[in-house]
């Protein structure tokens, strides 16, 4: 867990010390038997210290301390910032199967130590305040990163990628539907600051798209929901991990708007465990959504869970420019999931489980 405050680590505990967190990548190990299609093979991961990123390679170099060298899971991470990353990947530092590279994905690709069997791009803001502070970088990480991917992937003639997407792509819901479906496309303005993102999605699947029939490429994409886990940063100004901080904290929840906006939402542990299933499953060249009813809340609810958990109350306060120049314009968003579980993948967590477990994790290790 790294953000702008002090990080965890100085706080003399890291996220991969606390027994609960162990005890969460256990059971994802145990209970993933996709993993197994990993052994031996090589990753290339961008966004590596983001909050899906990092439970990704925190669950595989704990599998490979398992496992016989032959059987372990190279991970090649790439991200911007290498004191963060050796932050966040302290106890994986003797690992010779984590190889850091620091690099901004926009940029072109350093040589890398190994040829990778797979492709996974999951660099992007991912936050209100970081939309509107660096619309640049909001765009540019995600088409000339996706694009870089796949040029290098298709120079190589090897491999296959998957691109994290968003529900964002969708726009705003028309109204015409309870909950969005892979072909669905609704309404957004694109001469906005905050389109920036959805519209760099938008053309990141187009990319895959594209190099999929004229250079051959093997591509695959997830639509994700809003994520929340343990690994979310402190610098994060998503609604939900603003509200579990509050309450980790020990501070009052606070609301920046009437909460009537209605969301699916994922745990990461969730969204890790879908992205396995169509990197591992899914069919060349096709979307999946990761949705699930036990997930969708409305935005009201959603702080009022964290404040009973919490034994706090909900407040309300008006956002500042930047927030809400930053904030989605969308009232409801659900995902239908059903195109992901036809491969096999389905939920562990409920919302409200999912927020519990999310704050006690965090709580423990700021009491640390």
């Amino acid at each position: 867990l790294v953000g702008s405050e002090m990080c965890i680590r100085d706080r003399l505990m890291t996220i991969t010390e606390q027994r609960e967190y162990q005890r969460l990548l256990a059971r994802f190990i145990g209970e993933t038997q996709l993993l197994q299609q990993l052994d031996g093979k090589t990753i290339l991961l961008t966004g590596a210290t983001g909050m899906i990123g990092s439970f990704l390679v925190d669950v595989l170099m704990t599998r490979n301390r398992q496992l016989p060298a032959a059987r372990q899971t190279t991970v090649i991470a790439l991200a911007r910032s290498r004191h963060t990353a050796e932050q966040r990947f302290a106890a994986w530092q003797d690992s010779e199967r984590l190889r850091f590279l620091a690099c901004d994905v926009a940029q072109e690709l350093p040589a890398l130590p190994l040829q990778p069997d797979y492709y996974i791009h999951a660099a992007s803001t991912t936050h209100p305040v970081a939309y509107a502070q660096e619309p640049v970088n909001t765009v540019l990480s995600n088409v000339f990163g996706i694009n870089n991917l796949l040029s290098y992937m298709a120079h190589q003639g090897h491999g296959r990628l998957l691109l994290l997407s968003s529900v964002e792509i969708y726009g705003n819901n028309r109204g015409d539907t309870e909950y969005f479906t892979e072909d669905y496309c609704g309404y957004i303005n694109c001469n906005t600051l905050r389109a920036g993102y959805q519209e760099a999605k938008r053309v990141s699947e187009s990319l895959c798209q594209a190099y999929m029939r004229e250079h051959g490429a093997d591509v695959v994409i997830i639509r994700l929901p809003r994520i929340y886990g343990p690994t979310m940063r402190l610098e994060d100004s998503k609604a939900a991990a603003q509200f579990i901080l509050n309450g980790v904290r020990g501070e009052d929840i606070v609301l920046k708007s009437e909460g009537t906006q209605f969301f699916s939402y994922a745990h990461v542990y969730d969204a890790v465990s879908g992205l396995l299933h169509v990197l591992l499953r899914g069919e060349s060249g096709q979307a999946y959504n990761l949705g699930d009813p036990d997930s969708d809340i409305l935005l009201r609810d959603l702080a009022k869970l964290v404040a009973d958990h919490t034994g706090k109350q909900v407040i309300f306060d008006l956002p500042d420019s930047v927030e809400k120049a930053g904030f989605s314009t969308a009232t409801k968003a659900l995902m239908c999931g059903n195109k992901l579980r036809s491969i096999g993948w389905k939920p562990h967590y409920s919302v409200k489980d999912g927020i519990a477990e999310t704050i006690d994790i965090l709580r423990e290790i700021l009491r640390k």
